[in-house]
């Protein structure tokens, strides 16, 4: 009974926001949806920023859970740039998590919405996301021979005419490092040994393609290239072994503590355009990755291992403001229960979109306390129209309740406002 218990109260640490976020997601396409016919008759760069605007409240709502949730500790090593840039980002790639990773160095520029994807081609299958990711200017690419490279340079030519800000995620090792799969590490050793290439450990040998295209077809609209090494804390072993790094869900379950990140900054005008020099460019950048990868996980100075090189900034978990998240779990739950007991899909689709505009509001609070813009919309709209519903019918259920808790909400944000003044 008690080891029940103890599984089931586990499993929640995964499915709770799990459920949140993709059920989430069906409201979020409807206001994509809404956007998307407003902007038809508008010049495409204000349908971008719409665009742009809506990704990052969803992804914001996604991070959280990664990052304020989970109360992982994030260690950056290298300065960040305080402002916006035009950018291709880099990394080593281990596991599914590593995209969160992407996301929470461009939340720190607030460029969270500018993040786009270079994904595997499978990956525009999976229901709702690989649709839109493709819609928000991501690009899907084959690993093997029938790799689209006109496809690519047209979508991306598109994008850099628009003046879209570009935050453009490459992994360029194609697929994810485990150092359980031998073999798969031992051919791509092979590979690099025959091309005359240095050999590499801890990370897979790097293909050039769809980075050599990127940098190259956008080299006029971008600023930098962010060369950014990855290591989750729980992957170093006791005896300096090295363990496959944490899925999604062993990453919202809390199984890393701490996330180590080491960022570098590359001027655009410093990479070469020729594809064979660039191809030992990248080579190159990942012999780097590969040694501070070794000396951080074998190094038998307790000064270099489980660390990177240069000062380590640490950022925690910002503080949460969870009665936000509540009065937006009561808002999606309202919604839901008013589609279950009546079969009003109107209730749902409400409920989802005001508790995801709550939730984002929550989030916002929770970044920076004077930023209570879309809570105050979200409680102050829920108030009016909820108080006139419950006028007319004189029914607490949902009316009555729905309308006091969002006028204590409004009541608080503004108490808060004072505060902060």
């Amino acid at each position: 009974m008690l080891l029940s218990l103890v599984v089931h109260t586990y499993s929640l640490r995964y499915w709770f926001p799990a459920a949140v976020m993709i059920g989430t997601a069906p409201a979020y396409v409807l206001s994509w949806g809404a956007c998307r016919l407003i902007s038809a008759f508008l010049p495409s760069r204000i349908y971008r920023k719409m665009d742009d605007h809506l990704y990052n409240i969803y992804q914001s709502l996604i991070l959280f859970f990664f990052e304020n949730y989970t109360g992982v500790e994030i260690v950056i090593y290298g300065d960040i740039p305080k402002n916006k840039e035009n950018v291709v980002y880099l990394s080593n790639h281990q596991c599914t998590a590593d995209w969160i990773i992407a996301d929470m160095l461009a939340i720190r520029q607030k460029a969270l919405g500018h993040v786009r994807y270079v994904l595997k081609d499978g990956l525009k299958w999976l229901p709702l996301y690989g649709w839109y990711f493709s819609q928000h200017g991501g690009v899907y690419v084959k690993r093997n021979a029938k790799f689209d490279e006109k496809a690519m340079k047209k979508k991306l030519s598109s994008q850099t005419v628009l003046g879209t800000p570009m935050y453009l995620v490459i992994f360029p090792e194609g697929t994810r490092y485990n150092p359980e799969l031998k073999k798969m590490i031992s051919d791509s050793q092979a590979f690099s040994a025959k091309e005359g290439l240095a050999i590499l450990d801890h990370v897979l040998t790097p293909r050039m393609k769809a980075s050599h295209i990127a940098i190259e077809t956008m080299r006029n609209h971008l600023d930098a290239v962010y060369d950014v090494t990855v290591v989750y804390e729980g992957t170093l072993g006791k005896s300096s072994e090295r363990h496959p790094a944490p899925s999604m869900p062993e990453f919202l379950c809390k199984e890393c503590p701490r996330v180590h990140i080491h960022f570098e900054r590359v001027d655009v005008k410093e990479i070469p355009p020729e594809s064979v020099f660039f191809r030992r460019w990248l080579h190159e950048r990942f012999e780097i990755k590969d040694q501070m990868l070794t000396t951080f996980y074998e190094s038998e100075d307790p000064d270099k291992k489980g660390r990177f090189p240069g000062e380590a900034d640490t950022s925690t978990a910002m503080a949460i403001d969870w009665l936000g998240f509540g009065y937006a779990a009561a808002i999606a739950l309202g919604g839901f229960m008013g589609y279950k007991r009546k079969g009003s899909v109107m209730s749902l689709i409400a409920g989802l979109l005001f508790g995801s505009i709550a939730a984002y509001g929550a989030f916002m609070i929770s970044n920076d306390p004077t930023k209570t813009f879309y809570s105050l919309f979200a409680s102050g709209a829920l108030t009016i129209v909820m108080g006139m519903r419950f006028k007319k019918s004189g029914k607490i259920m949902p009316g009555g309740i729905m309308a006091g808790l969002s006028l204590l909400m409004v009541l608080r944000l503004l108490f808060m406002g004072v505060i902060v003044m």
